[in-house]
């Protein structure tokens, strides 16, 4: 692994345990609301995947 990859991996962790700390209170009730995080949530996991895809390593 190099230190590029390393570090694109820290950073989309933290990326998304930002994301995580600041949410606060979810309102149950709100479809936009949730929609958003669900969305949210989604992009941060496809970029934690492609971080740590080491089938695309070599692409790069």
């Amino acid at each position: 692994m190099d230190a590029i990859r390393a570090a694109e991996q820290v950073v989309v962790i933290e990326a998304a345990r930002a994301y995580v700390a600041n949410i606060g209170p979810i309102d149950m009730t709100n479809a936009g609301q949730l929609a958003g995080h669900l969305m949210a949530a989604e992009v941060l996991l496809m970029q934690i995947a492609s971080a740590f895809d080491e089938s695309t390593e070599t692409e790069r």
